[in-house]
């Protein structure tokens, strides 16, 4: 039996060349125990090894069970790969295809996929019960910004010293805070006391994936607007020349 790091005979009787295909078969074996990767990249072209494969053509088309020879021919002649499409099948299916055209592709769809993935984010934004008109003005602001945004917002009231014998002033100032953004959110967590602090968590009403795409309307707009008015400016030059 073969051991990590010191690999004996594999079987006594077994010729010279019988026990160093074994040692090597253990080797691999060990290599990827102790963590080598293995290519999750499908085998093409010569790097296929099976007598026959059931071939798709490159418009989807069944062609049926060929030889490999044969497959590998047609991928010459229509200048393609051939490529592994589902290994374990019996026997393998292969297709004909640009694998590099096909590997682009696949690339750009999964970076589209992770573009236009919404994540739902919960801001926050901590107020005191004696807040100045003219910040919480600002802090208002950052919430329907949030909110607009798609994304929770978590309103956090920060008592202080004696602040904390009238929590009925942190309850009476969320409240006024979700009245004043009821267009754009609601009260997703009604306000609680959390030891010093007073917690309400506002939901938006559009979904993220609705903010996403009207943002990008609107940089879509604002550039089409910068193109046009660029456009316009050498027009305009020519015509007071």
């Amino acid at each position: 039996m073969c051991r990590s790091g010191a690999f004996l005979m594999c079987r006594r009787g077994w010729s010279e060349e019988k026990n160093r295909r074994c040692a090597a078969v253990c080797q691999t074996v060990v290599w990827c125990y102790r963590g080598g990767s293995i290519s999750a990249e499908p085998r093409i072209n010569d790097r296929i090894r099976v007598p026959e494969v059931r071939l798709v053509g490159p418009s989807g088309e069944q062609v049926g069970i060929v030889p490999l020879a044969k497959a590998l021919e047609l991928a010459q002649e229509y200048d393609l790969d051939l490529v592994e499409v589902a290994a374990n099948a019996r026997p393998p299916v292969c297709k004909l295809m640009d694998y590099g055209k096909f590997k682009y592709e696949s690339a750009m769809k999964a970076r589209e996929a992770r573009k236009n993935q919404a994540h739902t984010v919960i801001k926050e934004m901590k107020l005191r019960p004696k807040i100045d008109p003219h910040d919480y003005d600002t802090k208002k602001g950052h919430v329907v910004r949030f909110l607009k945004q798609g994304d929770k917002v978590k309103i956090t009231i920060m008592f202080r010293g004696r602040e904390q014998s009238r929590p009925e002033l942190g309850f009476r100032l969320l409240q006024r805070l979700a009245s004043d953004v009821e267009d754009l959110g609601f009260i997703e967590s009604n306000p609680k006391q959390d030891g010093r602090n007073m917690i309400m968590v506002l939901g938006p009403h559009k979904k993220k994936t609705e903010a996403m795409a009207e943002a990008r309307a609107a940089q879509d707009a604002r550039k089409a607007g910068r193109q046009s008015e660029a456009a316009e400016t050498p027009a305009e030059a020519s015509s007071e020349a």
